[in-house]
């Protein structure tokens, strides 16, 4: 395909995108300015007022009849095919028209959409707004050092990310590699993620926190032969030697032919023969022009490793049309969001968050998206609304770890700003308690910003549960998800595996039906795939998550139902910290389990069994395996708590009770059941009795 006729087409249809945006413009011109207020007992937020549905979707009019959030809701369930044709028509830029919408079985673990259809992501995040809008700002880089922000325009990212694609193809990267990305938050890593997906590769982007062990089992998982980095990174005021924790990795790495070098900071690092400076980027020495690959729906547009219960991380499959259509959709009605206003995603790229509400789903918009480097309390606990106040930020989304760790620190940090431009505040991660949401809403938000609970996961590519969009006057209840976005229809499974129809009902939460935003498979495992989500609930999408859907028909999640917890919003699996922790040589066995913290909504709690005739001191066995873990795995999964016991409680046929080991910490022994069926129910008194001990001390 030429990129002449690319560019010709993509004019014509960048002409609709502007008829669009004014369409979507209107919404806020007819008289559906938000319009909250408070119910006494239980706090209860009230929404929009009635505004025209084709107003806010245009596609609707196309739904025979349909209006409202419900009458949308309703169609995109039960005329699936018919909702997301015409959306994906209206919102993306093809090169080729599709020519089925989807063939799916999720008993089968088939999961494909839009299929016939060629497009390029890169192109439909940048080239049809440089036609329209060049000099609108695509990234506002909040760098670590509070008030030295970096604006780019459409026009410098999209010369930006033609750059880095024609040095990667110069470099013998072509269509099908995958390409790592262990990166800082930046406007390079963007570049680099984009650059990937206009010639055609994939790309796994590497949380930079993660060790050097993690990333290089990531790097040949993926089987990367390409791995993009910086000399240096820095977080609130540190530096993260991320060049070092490369080469540390590669070196089991044996698919690894060279690593880019990007520099953050003006110290130099040893450079090897495999390494490349990416000089000609910064130098613009590479041409702004990169033809773009013409992908299909289904290629592979990035993998994103997620912890799972077995210890070995799990490498998402996403792709190219689902997902961005998705991901652009959820951000624009979930949020609210509307072409010039800014929108404010604190999560690091390295995560799902920061790949659909960082990056896709905003540029995929022609939004303004916030890239943010630092941390919540450098340099002092206000810099989120310092920065909110400097860069006008519209939609604010970040995590209720953050948000329970600000709380703590008083109202003066936040009352200091002016944060008149917030809009919507959104919540992501884990459920927020409703403490947090109280304050977010009162005290950030003033009173007049909706807070938008969200729920989703890394499977599913973008937000499934949600406040927002809803009818007019409808209520958001503090700490709830509350409704299904378009194209979701949640269900609720009993421990038999059936359907549970009515209200005021907890169960398994499941997804009845396919959606473009999912992952099609987990990374050279399909199978593993189809026993985490496809088999626990034959016909549905099993979760992991338990909820709770409340008399009014409201979802709200209780919580993993699998050995995974949830620490400040990043997933990490028991298995994998018992396995980091089973490598010290003086340990014989250990149990982990995750359990409540008032700042990171869960903490871990390990239970570690010594070898016999170990004599250590128990004060430097707990810094030397925390220390493992942290070279393992990551510093946040390491232990609060390490018990040292004679024992585990065990089935007789050896199975470790996690769920004694939960209640114990949770001091909750009432609730311990029937404790029969252990192999040695002593084991369960002396592991009581050592957990006041550590108590006490």
């Amino acid at each position: 395909f030429s990129i002449n006729l690319i560019r010709c087409e993509l004019l014509l249809k960048c002409s609709v995108n502007v008829f669009q945006s004014l369409s979507d413009g209107m919404w806020l011109r007819c008289g559906c300015a938000a319009s909250l207020r408070v119910l006494a007992s239980p706090l209860r937020v009230l929404g929009l007022r009635r505004c025209n549905t084709a107003a806010f979707m245009p596609e609707s009019t196309g739904f025979g009849g349909v209006s409202g959030r419900s009458g949308l809701q309703e169609f995109s369930v039960s005329s699936s095919e018919s909702f997301w044709a015409a959306v994906a028509r209206h919102r993306l830029s093809w090169i080729r028209p599709f020519t089925a919408v989807q063939d799916c079985d999720l008993s089968r673990g088939r999961i494909r959409w839009f299929e016939g259809g060629k497009l390029n992501v890169s192109v439909n995040c940048l080239d049809r707004h440089v036609h329209t809008c060049p000099d609108r700002v695509a990234l506002m880089w909040e760098r670590d050092e509070k008030g030295s922000e970096v604006r780019y325009t459409y026009r410098e990212l999209l010369e930006m990310t033609c750059r880095v694609g024609n040095l990667l193809r110069r470099h013998g990267v072509k269509k099908g590699d995958c390409v790592t990305i262990y990166m800082p938050t930046c406007p390079l890593a963007v570049a680099s993620m984009l650059a990937c997906a206009r010639i055609g590769a994939a790309h796994n982007v590497v949380f930079a926190g993660f060790s050097a062990e993690a990333l290089a089992e990531r790097i040949r998982d993926a089987q990367s032969s390409t791995v993009i980095t910086v000399n240096q990174g820095i977080r609130g005021g540190k530096i993260l030697e991320l060049k070092k924790t490369v080469d540390t990795a590669v070196q089991s790495c044996p698919t690894v032919q060279q690593v880019f070098v990007a520099m953050r900071t003006d110290s130099p690092v040893a450079m090897t023969a495999r390494d490349i400076a990416m000089e000609e980027v910064r130098q613009q020495r590479e041409d702004v022009v990169c033809e773009p690959a013409a992908m299909n729906s289904e290629d592979t547009l990035f993998l994103l490793y997620t912890s799972g219960s077995t210890g070995k991380p799990k490498g998402l499959v996403h792709t190219q049309a689902g997902y961005l259509l998705y991901a652009a959709l959820t951000h624009r009605y979930v949020f609210n969001y509307h072409d010039g206003d800014v929108f404010g995603c604190v999560a690091d790229i390295g995560w799902i968050t920061g790949h659909s509400y960082g990056v896709y789903g905003p540029l995929a918009n022609g939004g303004t998206t916030v890239l943010f480097e630092s941390t919540p309390v450098y340099p002092d606990p206000g810099r989120y609304w310092d920065m909110v106040e400097r860069l006008q930020i519209n939609q604010f989304y970040g995590a209720p770890t953050a948000i329970r760790l600000l709380l703590k620190f008083g109202d003066e940090w936040v009352n200091k700003y002016d944060r008149s431009s917030l809009k919507t505040l959104g919540s992501v991660g884990e459920p927020i308690n409703t403490e947090a949401w109280e304050w977010y809403y009162r005290v950030v938000g003033e009173e007049r910003c909706p807070v938008v609970d969200t729920w989703w996961q890394t499977e599913t590519g973008g937000i499934c549960i949600a406040p927002r969009p809803s009818d007019p006057d409808a209520e958001i209840v503090p700490g709830m998800a509350m409704r299904p976005f378009f194209g979701i229809k949640p269900a609720l499974m009993d421990t038999e595996g059936k359907v549970i129809s009515g209200n005021d009902a907890s169960g398994a939460l499941c997804l009845a039906q396919p959606w473009p935003g999912m992952a099609r498979t987990i990374h050279n495992d399909h199978q593993r795939f189809m026993e985490t989500y496809c088999q626990p609930y034959p016909g549905y999408f099993f979760t992991g998550d338990g909820a709770y859907r409340s008399v009014e028909g409201y979802y709200q999640i209780t919580g993993r139902l699998d050995d995974v917890i949830n620490v400040s919003g990043h997933r990490i699996g028991t298995a994998e910290i018992e396995d980091a922790v089973n490598q010290c040589p003086a340990v014989a066995e250990s149990a982990v389990i995750g359990y409540s913290h008032d700042i990171k909504g869960q903490a871990v709690f390990a239970f570690v069994v010594l070898k016999k005739n170990v004599d250590v001191e128990e004060a430097d066995l707990s810094r030397q395996l925390n220390g493992i873990v942290s070279e393992k795995i990551a510093k946040y999964a390491c232990p609060d708590f390490i018990q040292f016991v004679q024992r585990l409680p065990k089935t007789r046929s050896g199975k470790i009770m996690r769920r004694v080991l939960r209640k114990v910490v949770e001091l909750d022994l009432d609730s311990l059941g029937d404790l029969s069926t252990l192999d040695d129910p002593a084991a369960v008194q002396e592991i009581i009795q050592g957990h006041r001990e550590l108590l006490s001390k």
